[in-house]
């Protein structure tokens, strides 16, 4: 298959799945770490959490001119949250056995700063944000 017929959706490749043990501290009966599911999101889904992070804020010395600020923190947050299938961060269930309300907050509550941050990385690499540019310009000129 060539030309524009291997960018029809049927001839994508499906991207699977991440699991990966986030923390030891999260066992099954048998005390073998729990991995945790991470998939992509959609474009759209990205840029929806994008707006949701950006503010306006106003250029220093430039009255009446404004910039577009992201949080990238909030963003990246956002994003992991998202990509996390298992756990169910929204359950309800587990959510008021932390005494939290909201994903977000679960997350945050669940974990150490260490795993937290481990979560992010998985989600960035699952949603593609892995490949740095200079990885990109090796792998063109191989």
């Amino acid at each position: 298959m060539s030309g524009l017929q291997a960018f029809f959706a049927q001839h994508a490749k499906k991207v699977q799945p991440k699991k990966h043990v986030v923390s030891k501290r999260f066992v099954d009966e048998k005390g073998n770490p729990i991995p945790w599911e991470f998939v992509p999101i959609t474009a759209a889904t990205d840029e929806k959490i994008r707006k949701e992070c950006t503010n306006r804020v106003e250029v220093p010395g430039r009255k009446g001119v404004y910039m577009p600020e992201i949080d990238f923190d909030k963003y990246l947050l956002k994003v992991t949250v998202a990509s996390i299938k298992y756990p169910d961060l929204n359950n309800a269930e587990l959510q008021d056995s932390y005494g939290i309300q909201g994903a977000e907050n679960l997350l945050q509550t669940m974990l150490l700063p260490g795993e937290l941050a481990e979560a992010k990385r998985v989600a960035q690499e699952v949603n593609g944000f892995d490949v740095s540019f200079d990885d990109l310009v090796e792998e063109a000129k191989n």
